[in-house]
């Protein structure tokens, strides 16, 4: 049976509403910005912090400028008209200050200014009509009352809270801490410089200064750290606990994958053997594979999916290759037919457009085993579908199938579940894989293959636009096949085509029938023949919206053009370049870009003139646009930290991972005092999954 949550951690799992001054609506409140306990409270970290000058005369104060002052209050004045404000007059004893309030209800006014006592107030100070004036004070107190800070904490505030409520309700929630013992490593917190929890968490609520909210200060860096090790301490249990469930032995003999070998122009590169060594040896092994493959552009990735099915086949099973559209289906169906024919094996090809007897056959000659490999999309995991022997499953484009899709396809063997590899041709920061694929293990192919040719960029402005056609018209003389990709529009697809459609008439109108169009919105066979056309060279342009970001495959092809470059992302310029320099020719990119262009935009396509290395993109557009929009965070699994900032703090998970697995090996119960502590950790992070896998293990 499960334990419950360590009774220390009751008082910051109670509602919210037991904090002293929450009622009902500040809980509301709360709720929007995700809080709705004290846990979550003490979570909630400072974005920002407002200097308060403590001042002894008004004649000190450069105004505009926040102060604190202690002050007589002489008279009131209060709103002669609807609309105006009351005044509150008071002086130092040489200088006046008025204190202006708007919307004022009269009994707490007078409560809190009353006329002869002192108070001290801390605001801005501005000068009106040579009045100083401090307009809605942020704090009222009587004299001698402990003064606000002087580098006073900022929160995010939602609905009607204030500044005021939530400073109150945090530190009543820190007075629930409990003693806790340290979960960290002791090595590493002496190396990095960081202070206890606790003594983290007051300082992080009460900077004395900027840099206090700075990811690098020690206490944020250490309570970031805390959230990355948690679920770093979850992922390293659910990779154990994977590596424990039985999963099929699958012992290929390497023969069908050295006559493909042998057929190849040129050998596969040493990160290609190692990634198809590595996966090899998990399907050989009695625990179930669960492996990410990530490939820049252009590395070879089709080639290692196609020799690990081939080591399902060679021992007696099948194998299916999952892609997110048709499109790319298809196409790694077309490039992968040639390969099994080198292999002499059956391979088919099954998306939702397949109906009637052409569907019912290769599903009767799937489920009786008589063919080798399928490929398709995600139809290929409706109930449908019965492989004989399912040994392997293969996913493309890992971002745009959920969690729940592939455990689907997990299911699908009739036995055991099927090892599992899954490919991106995205690069992916290393802080965002450790992240999102955390519970699996990684194989890189950061090797281009012989034969790929560097790609030349060139950033143009648009206003250059003849020119480009004509260097277009002079390439095509010389046999050429170009893309030209019409721009992202943001709005909607519709103006999307409408851009599409207009450069395809005037590029028809100058080429004739060597233009083809392609875009999202056309019948799937229209879409087909046109790509058909351009890949058999009967077209020698193909104007298209993004549609062929990914995995588009003419090596024939060696011009990329790329209208309004400015408006995509890295990332996608990167997969689009990606779709030349796949031949023996040389190969260019041309960005043309619209002015006025911004500084983001400008430093998007000066990275991408600089490199071809997708890794090193990806970090720049991490840094660029975050986390959450560079793999879609709605899609991306990707955990949501309170304090952790995965594009500042990237080195901090790649050490919590290394600590998490360090710890996991010496304590593998998780029974030493430490190991008590990181229960703890994990209970406070609701790690709850992971509390599961370690008492059931």
């Amino acid at each position: 049976m499960t334990p419950g949550r360590p009774p220390a951690l009751f008082p910051l799992f109670a509602g919210l509403e037991t904090l002293p001054g929450i009622g009902p609506r500040a809980a509301e409140a709360f709720e929007q910005m995700g809080v709705t306990r004290p846990r979550d409270l003490i979570l909630t970290l400072p974005h920002s912090g407002v200097r308060r000058r403590p001042i002894t005369r008004l004649a000190e104060a450069q105004p505009p400028e926040i102060v604190t002052v202690t002050v007589t209050v002489q008279r009131h004045t209060p709103p002669t008209a609807k609309g105006r404000p009351w005044r509150v007059q008071c002086s130092d004893g040489v200088q006046d200050l008025q204190l202006v309030f708007f919307h004022p209800r009269r009994d707490w006014i007078e409560s809190q200014l009353p006329i002869v006592q002192r108070r001290m107030v801390s605001g801005k100070i501005e000068l009106f009509d040579g009045m100083a004036q401090m307009v809605h004070p942020d704090h009222i107190a009587a004299e001698g009352t402990p003064a606000p800070p002087e580098f006073e904490p900022v929160y995010p505030l939602s609905g009607r809270l204030t500044q005021g409520v939530v400073q109150k309700a945090v530190a009543a929630a820190m007075t629930r801490l409990p003693e806790v013992d340290e979960w960290i490593d002791p090595s590493v917190l002496t190396r990095e410089g960081w202070p206890a929890w606790t003594e983290a968490l007051t300082r992080a609520h009460a900077p004395d200064g900027p840099q206090g909210l700075s990811p690098t200060d020690p206490a944020r860096a250490r309570l970031a750290y805390d959230e990355l090790f948690a679920h770093q301490m979850t992922l390293a249990l659910m990779r154990r606990d994977r590596r424990r469930q039985a999963g099929l032995q699958t012992l290929g003999n390497g023969a069908l994958r050295a006559r493909v070998l042998a057929g190849l122009p040129w050998p596969p590169t040493g990160a290609q053997s190692r990634a198809v060594e590595e996966i090899a040896a998990d399907m050989a092994a009695p625990r179930r594979m669960n492996r990410l493959l990530q490939g820049d552009v252009g590395a070879g990735k089709t080639l290692v999916a196609f020799l690990a099915l081939l080591v399902a086949v060679e021992a007696g099973g099948q194998g299916v290759l999952m892609a997110p559209t048709e499109i790319l289906a298809r196409q790694h169906f077309r490039a992968l037919e040639p390969l099994a024919k080198l292999a002499g094996i059956r391979i088919e090809v099954l998306t939702g457009r397949d109906k009637g007897d052409a569907r019912t056959n290769i599903l009767t000659d799937l489920a009786e085993g008589r063919i080798d490999i399928l490929v398709g999309t995600h139809a290929v995991i409706q109930k449908a579908v019965e492989f004989n022997d399912l040994r392997l499953a293969i996913v493309d484009e890992q971002h745009r199938f959920g969690v729940n899709q592939r455990m689907e396809l997990g299911t699908k063997g009739n036995h055991l579940p099927p090892d599992m590899l899954v490919m991106t041709a995205t690069p992916i920061p290393r802080s965002l894989a450790l992240a999102q694929f955390g519970d699996m293990d990684l194989s890189v192919l950061d090797e281009k293959p012989a034969g790929r040719q560097p790609i030349r960029t060139t950033v143009i402005s648009d206003t250059r636009m003849g020119e480009v056609v004509d260097h277009l018209a002079r390439a095509l003389d010389g046999g050429a096949r170009a893309y030209w990709v019409c721009p992202l529009v943001e709005e909607s697809e519709l103006i999307d085509l409408t851009a599409a459609e207009a450069r395809f008439q005037e590029l028809r109108a100058r080429f004739g029938d060597e233009v083809r169009l392609v875009h999202g919105q056309m019948p799937p066979d229209e879409r087909d023949a046109a790509m058909a056309d351009f890949a058999a060279g009967r077209a020698r342009i193909l104007v298209a919206t993004t549609v062929i970001e990914v995995g588009v495959d003419v090596p024939e092809a060696t011009i990329m053009v790329i209208e309004r470059a400015e408006s995509f992302g890295l990332a996608q310029l990167h997969q689009l370049r990606g779709r030349v320099g796949r031949g023996t020719g040389a190969s260019s990119c041309l960005l043309m870009y619209h002015e006025p262009l911004s500084e983001s935009g400008r430093r998007r396509l000066s990275i991408l003139r600089e490199t071809e290395d997708g890794f090193r993109i990806s970090e720049e557009d991490l840094a660029m646009r975050g986390a959450g929009d560079v793999i879609g965070t709605a899609q991306s699994g990707l955990p949501r930290f309170r304090i952790a900032d995965l594009e500042r703090q990237g080195a901090l998970m790649a050490l919590a991972r290394k600590d998490a697995q360090a710890f996991l090996e010496r304590d593998p119960g998780m029974e030493s005092e430490r190991g008590r502590a990181v229960r703890l950790l994990l209970w406070l992070m609701e790690q709850d999954r992971a509390i599961r896998l370690v008492t059931a293990g």
